[in-house]
């Protein structure tokens, strides 16, 4: 029990370290940082002109009004944003395998998923993550369980994210070169994510809930932040985020048995 203990404190201790390391690496350039994470909100903010036009129009759409995309947003950007700039070799996995970039990770005495994951941020998704408190502050619920369905949203959310792209990325183990699969998988799950759910039918619902699961993502407003919340929905999303993390966890390791070393001197990168 104790030596279980000091490894969890140790594991915390070293991901605080990491994070607080990138962060300062980010932050050597200033104006660079502050302009690439801006970019990213200004970005974002064209597709809520976009949507808010639409509104305009149309006040309500198969029972989705504009505060439910706007948090709909909120949960998208938010997550991926919380996922990429804690875990930032998320999309990288594929190019670190076939490259033979795994060995550094290899001889270190850390989880070498952990450790790949979190050797590196993202400073665009940083504005990702301050896009979503900008819009709910602007249009959600701003009590404490309003907030605490938010925060919880945004964990769901997040681990979708990182371990779709885990185990998307370990595919390299088996297929080789799959980073073109990987920026389509990941162009797949980001855009599925930021639609309503209800615009799909049919095959294409049950697509966005399994093969990309980006429905758990999108249907967040519906199902958990709306006053009366769907604990069908919540359950399920709670049980996806938990497998998804089992199984991308198990995928690599899986794969890793597989790695054939680059055989080149490198740094974490």
């Amino acid at each position: 029990m104790l030596t279980g203990g000091r490894r969890l404190r140790g594991t915390l201790a070293f991901l605080l370290t990491c994070w607080k390391l990138n962060l300062a690496g980010a932050m050597e350039f200033r104006m660079s940082f502050l302009l690439m994470a801006g970019m990213m909100v200004v970005n974002n903010s064209v597709w809520i002109f976009f949507w808010s036009l639409f509104f305009q129009r149309f006040e309500v759409v198969n029972g989705w009004s504009l505060p439910d995309v706007m948090m709909l947003w909120a949960i998208s950007a938010g997550g991926f944003g919380i996922a990429a700039t804690l875990f930032g070799n998320m999309n990288r996995i594929a190019w670190l395998t076939a490259n033979g970039q795994l060995d550094v990770y290899l001889v270190q005495p850390k989880p070498v998923l952990l450790n790949v994951l979190a050797s590196r941020m993202s400073v665009t998704a940083i504005g990702d993550a301050a896009f979503s408190v900008i819009l709910y502050v602007l249009f959600g619920d701003g009590s404490w369980l309003g907030f605490a369905k938010y925060a919880l949203a945004h964990v769901v959310a997040a681990v979708i994210f990182l371990f779709f792209m885990v185990i998307v990325g370990s595919l390299a183990f088996w297929i080789g070169n799959a980073e073109g699969l990987t920026g389509q998988m990941f162009n797949a799950v980001v855009s599925f994510s930021t639609y309503p759910t209800d615009i799909f039918k049919g095959w294409g619902r049950v697509v966005i809930f399994t093969v990309v699961p980006a429905g758990f993502i999108s249907y967040m407003p519906i199902g958990l932040l709306r006053d009366a919340v769907q604990w069908d929905f919540l359950l399920g999303a709670l049980g996806m985020s938990a497998g998804i993390a089992a199984f991308g966890t198990w995928f690599f390791y899986a794969g890793l048995r597989r790695y054939s070393s680059g055989n080149a001197i490198a740094m974490r990168s």
